[in-house]
């Protein structure tokens, strides 16, 4: 009975041994006896007991492996270092499984050789600013050259470059004068605009001024002669009040029927009046000269008396 039952648990051992699930993104490399049998891809799949093997499980997936630096020279026999992050895919797993013995390593060696070809025919500046161009070159050439091992490369990229400690310092001290020119034309610039806006601030100060001395000017002028308006209506009215005066008096004459003598002394009256103390020569008609004369008898006969 007991070894029926151990019988009956090694056949089920075995059997479920035989049963293989391939998951998602893999393959599996199946030899028989030795020999390449098939390449199982994703689901469920049985292999004949102690004749079957799985020789390499596979990953299908994109997948990346950063390489360690890798010193190179350039045409101006600069030594530097560069690191490089390579990113691939297996297409074909029977062709990885078989094409070389550690692919990886393989990718390392192949990548450092390429770089340094690449790198020999490139000065330092160009290396330093060429990244796009040697990540290009050496994607083509390392996915050529990986083909026959069922390997696509998708991507290159140069991680880091590391140039010499002096080339690293002669550049820090290029950068610093680079930023320090800069500063001084910024600088330049500022004070240069500033010297333009105070120009301008003075100019149009010097235009304000110069149209408030224009308004002032036009109302001083306005002021003047509005000033010689009203002295001018001033006297007109002072000699029509003077000559209404004179009309008046001379009408009040008339309607008190004065004698010719009181019109002649009236008429010297007025004389006196216009030579106001400022003539030098008054010509008085023959009539008033005799009234005059009648005026001085008058009065020296009152002086006798």
């Amino acid at each position: 009975m007991w070894p029926f039952i151990i019988l009956v648990v090694i056949v089920v051992i075995v059997f479920a041994s035989c049963v293989n699930i391939v998951p998602q993104a893999k393959a599996y490399v199946v030899e028989r006896l030795g020999g390449y049998q098939a390449t199982w891809d994703v689901g469920i799949h049985f292999k004949v007991p102690f004749i079957d093997k799985i020789a390499r499980r596979v990953i299908l997936k994109e997948q990346v492996v950063d390489f360690p630096p890798q010193p190179v020279i350039t045409k101006d026999n600069v030594t530097m270092r560069i690191d490089t992050v390579i990113f691939y895919q297996i297409t074909d797993p029977k062709l990885y499984a078989y094409g070389v013995d550690n692919p990886i390593v393989a990718i390392e060696n192949l990548s450092a050789t390429t770089l340094r070809n690449i790198i020999g025919d490139l000065e330092l500046d160009e290396t330093l600013t060429s990244r796009e161009t040697i990540n290009t070159k050496m994607r083509a050439s390392l996915d050529e050259a990986t083909d026959p091992w069922g390997i696509k490369v998708n991507r290159v990229e140069l991680k880091n470059i590391i140039p010499p400690k002096e080339i690293q310092d002669a550049m820090e001290r290029q950068m610093k004068a680079e930023r320090e020119k800069r500063e001084a034309i910024l600088r330049s610039q500022g004070e240069k605009e500033s010297a333009i806006l105070v120009a301008q601030g003075n100019k149009e100060a010097a235009i304000l001024d110069a149209e408030a001395e224009k308004q002032a000017a036009i109302m001083r002028a306005e002021a003047k002669k509005e000033a010689m308006i009203r002295e001018a209506e001033g006297q007109a009215q002072a000699i029509k009040a003077v000559q209404q005066a004179n009309a008046d008096g001379i009408r009040m004459l008339n309607e008190a029927s004065a004698s010719d003598a009181v019109i002649q002394l009236k008429s010297l009256e007025a004389f006196a009046q216009a030579a106001d103390g400022q003539a030098t020569k008054i010509i008085i008609p023959s009539e008033i000269q005799g009234m005059a004369g009648l005026a001085k008898s008058v009065v020296e006969v009152a002086k006798e008396k």
